[in-house]
């Protein structure tokens, strides 16, 4: 009888965790296999190894990209990709389903940037002197001077902050440990933070960031500033807004592409390319503004 989808996914979860992958990635990538499965299941088909036919492969993405976003059927596409390698190369199929498939074509959604009286609305909403307004500040200052990826805002530990140095130690993607730098401002709203969490019922943990229950997860994380920004009626707000509003900041200010490929933890330069499209109409634009070659002539 063929393997069950879900629990050849099991396994699979356990090679990605012994490649170091990281929780987020494993997690995105089983998603692909959860949501085929289920639309197996939706048509009364078995959701078992044997259904992952090229033709049903196909038919699936087909109906993703009638209803959601490109850059989301390409996560769904890989994801399951992915996987189906892994079938390959463990022997738990012949062939590969998804050898020599084009993956879906993607058009990059501009991410929107934080403005100024964005980031004072938020702010605003977290002034009060409680254990809950201290922690939002920092953690806003946090994403705001660091660009951090949520993954490694939610596993920094009390030991990995300086705020002397005004720095922190943060592990991102395939366990690679950088440098990030913060300022006066964030590392004033950190310390406040800290004496209240001293109190905290959780002091004992880690974990920089405490929610009532515990480390935050991503999903906290994101659903705290969802709350944030809809009691500050600023709309959308998410982490990936503060890395993208940091990167332009940073290359506003002069910065170059190879420190900014450093301190966002990239290994290639894809990601620079992708995070610096955003607001780069503006750069280009001030830095006209700066040369004025004509006004010295």
């Amino acid at each position: 009888m063929p393997a069950r989808l879900d629990d050849l996914s099991a396994s699979f979860r356990r090679d990605l965790r012994a490649e170091g992958r990281a929780d987020r990635t494993a997690t995105v990538y089983l998603q692909s296999v959860r949501f085929f499965s289920d639309w197996l299941a939706a048509r009364d088909r078995p959701t078992t190894v044997d259904q992952l036919e090229r033709a049903a492969i196909r038919a699936w993405l087909a109906e993703l990209a009638d209803r959601l976003e490109p850059s989301t059927v390409v996560t769904r596409y890989k994801g399951l990709r992915r996987f189906c390698r892994w079938l390959h190369a463990e022997g738990e199929i012949d062939a590969d389903p998804m050898a020599g498939m084009e993956v879906p074509k993607a058009v990059d959604k501009p991410v929107p940037l934080l403005s100024d009286d964005d980031l004072a609305a938020l702010l605003r909403g977290c002034a009060g002197k409680d254990f809950q307004s201290r922690r939002n500040e920092a953690l806003l200052r946090f994403l705001l001077d660091t660009g951090c990826r949520v993954s490694e805002v939610c596993g920094l530990t009390l030991g990995d902050l300086d705020l002397n140095r005004e720095a922190a130690s943060v592990t991102g993607k395939g366990n690679k440990v950088r440098t990030v730098y913060f300022g006066a401002r964030t590392a004033r709203a950190l310390d406040r933070y800290l004496r209240l969490r001293a109190a905290h019922r959780l002091a004992h943990d880690p974990h920089l960031f405490l929610s009532q229950r515990g480390p935050f997860s991503p999903d906290g994380v994101r659903n705290l500033l969802t709350g944030i920004g809809a009691a500050a009626g600023v709309k959308d707000v998410r982490p990936h807004r503060f890395r993208h509003s940091w990167a332009h900041d940073f290359l506003l200010a002069g910065g170059q592409g190879p420190d900014l490929k450093r301190l966002a933890g990239w290994s290639t330069d894809t990601m620079l390319e992708r995070y610096g499209s955003a607001g780069a109409d503006v750069r280009a634009r001030e830095a006209v503004r700066r040369m004025r070659r004509g006004d010295r002539v």
